[in-house]
């Protein structure tokens, strides 16, 4: 089935490795052949991996769009992947589903499915940056109370 893809001005995308940008006005091509694309927005840079979901993708990435180094790109995603899950367990079951798609060369829907794997990052990050502002401020009212102060200047 053929994938038509509306490339806006000043657009890029990724086809088989190959940076494509739109220079001119709104296109509109099909692709009736099997190819690794990935538009602008779906692209990660090297510079963009600061988190271990951000890593993973990265390799899934690198393996897809880069086929003559699919192999060594696989190897890291794998090794990343591995670490996160047993970092987070929570992230099972979307590993388990990226696996699967990586087990069977669908690339592009392992990539899609670890988007879910960043969004369940960030929501893991957020509570527990939630978490531990709510015990510093238990520390804080705690050291408070036992040296006696108030945690509000005195009224003058």
């Amino acid at each position: 089935m053929p994938l038509k893809i509306d490339f806006k001005s000043g657009d890029k995308m990724i086809i088989n490795g190959a940076v494509i940008e739109n220079v001119g006005a709104n296109a509109k091509f099909i692709i009736h052949n099997e190819s690794a694309i990935l538009r602008e927005k779906e692209v990660l840079t090297d510079a963009d991996t600061a988190t271990p979901a951000s890593r993973i993708y990265f390799a899934l990435q690198c393996a897809y769009v880069f086929p003559h180094q699919k192999e060594e790109n696989l190897k890291r995603f794998r090794e990343f992947l591995y670490d996160f899950v047993a970092a987070c367990p929570s992230t099972k079951p979307i590993a388990d589903e990226i696996e699967e798609h990586v087990a069977n060369n669908r690339l592009y829907k392992g990539l899609k499915l670890t988007q879910k794997l960043v969004a369940h990052e960030s929501k893991v990050f957020a509570q527990l940056q939630s978490e531990m502002e709510k015990y510093a401020r238990e520390l804080e009212a705690a050291e408070s109370g036992a040296t006696g102060e108030s945690a509000q200047p005195p009224a003058k």
